[in-house]
């Protein structure tokens, strides 16, 4: 156990945080390494505040400690930090990457030129920019460019976006499209935040799931999720754990029993697979609007108006799609399902049942009609979108197709 005793009574303390090195979220202890008014070196503050970044103002009130493992230490029984105003803070802030083209040398030189109006030089009188020694014109094309973007970060947070970035970095991925786990976490590494801070593995953890959501999952299960997210952010097991379980608290991520296995889904996600199967489930109920079908006789007469013969599977959906309102199908390339809707049209149309073909996007409805050899649609223009308010101008109730085939 490491021996402490105390070298002075209480002091005063005011100064800015050069790094974070340590923050516990959970009971909001931090270690800090200060620049403080008055010490010639950084100086290493102990003491809680619920959120901490570099760059931050700190005032302080408490002693100082001599700790045997880690040396002279201010211990602060009182912590306030207020987001970077200052000239120091603004360059520390601007030079973390938040604006593409400026990074800490360019932020030294651009503060030292423009001081605490740097932002509003950037934003209303571009062309100074030039007169900062070593700034061209293709950086300050990137930096103008890298402002626009960052406008986007202010229009999101307003007035308050310096502090609210400067506390959790990671909200930029959460909040604004565009800006990924990545990016967010080079912003956050420049801010001085640990990689072990709990507000990046918290983030992490939605990290983690994007990137199974690229790969087609919806979820994951816990006994996958955790090594994945360690994988992806080197951090403890245990710590990863921790972050779930607060995620899980704040409604962030889902928590949700399949198969006897504990998933966890990102909080949209899971909303939207919810909405979607009981969107399904009411479009699979009542009458369908076509008359009853022969499968028997219906399977040999395509199979011989398309010279293929279907595979069991083929021949399986095609039996439940003529008997349901509604039917999914799935599959990769190349197992058979143009071939499997070409089936299912040719039967529907040989007893006149007027059908309307449709695909999300407009490559999809051309594939779509050149497949079938019908006309097809996007899904907005099939069901004509009103762009005033959004909304689909043909109803649900409205006559119109006896069968719409939207191929995924």
């Amino acid at each position: 156990m490491a021996q402490i005793s105390t070298v002075s009574s209480t002091e005063v303390l005011a100064g800015l945080v050069d790094r974070v090195t340590f923050h516990n979220s959970d009971n909001s202890f931090c270690v800090l390494r200060i620049k403080a008014r008055g010490q010639r070196d950084l100086i290493t503050l102990v003491g809680h505040a619920a959120m901490i970044s570099a760059g931050d103002f700190v005032q302080a009130s408490g002693s100082w400690i001599n700790d045997r493992t880690h040396g002279v230490q201010f211990k602060a029984s009182f912590l306030k930090a207020t987001a970077p105003t200052t000239v120091e803070g603004i360059e520390k802030y601007i030079g973390s990457g938040m604006i593409r083209g400026i990074g800490p040398v360019y932020a030294k030189k651009l503060v030292r030129a423009f001081g605490e109006a740097v932002f509003d030089v950037v934003e209303q009188e571009p062309g100074r920019l030039r007169e900062v020694t070593g700034i061209g014109p293709k950086r300050a094309e990137r930096i103008i460019a890298g402002w626009a973007e960052q406008k986007v970060i202010y229009k999101t947070y307003g007035a308050d976006a310096l502090r609210l970035i400067s506390e959790n970095p990671y909200r930029l991925a959460r909040d604004i499209r565009g800006i990924g786990f990545r990016t967010a976490d080079q912003i956050a590494a420049k801010l001085g935040i640990e990689t072990t801070a709990l507000i990046r593995v918290r983030a992490g953890i939605s990290y983690a799931l994007a990137e199974a959501m690229d790969d087609g999952h919806c979820g994951l299960p816990a006994e996958e999720l955790v090594p994945l997210t360690q994988k992806l952010l080197e951090v403890p097991a245990e710590l990863i754990a921790t972050a779930l379980e607060l995620e899980l608290q704040d409604g962030t991520v889902i928590g949700d029993d399949l198969d006897g296995r504990r998933c966890v889904f990102l909080a949209g996600l899971y909303r939207a697979e919810q909405e979607i199967a009981e969107k399904l489930k009411a479009l699979a109920t009542g009458e369908r609007l076509w008359p009853p079908i022969d499968v028997d006789k219906a399977i040999p007469w395509v199979e011989k108006r398309t010279k293929l013969v279907l595979a069991a599977s083929q021949t399986e959906a095609i039996q439940v799609a003529l008997a349901s309102k509604v039917l999914v199908i799935t599959g990769g390339p190349g197992v058979g399902k143009t071939t499997l809707v070409n089936s299912l049209l040719k039967i529907l149309l040989a007893k006149a049942v007027a059908i309307a073909l449709c695909a999300p996007t407009g490559r999809a409805a051309k594939r779509l009609s050149e497949s079938t050899g019908l006309e097809a649609k996007t899904i907005h223009r099939l069901l004509e979108t009103d762009p005033r308010t959004g909304a689909f101008r043909r109803a649900s109730r409205q006559s119109g197709p006896d069968a719409r085939l939207h191929p995924g």
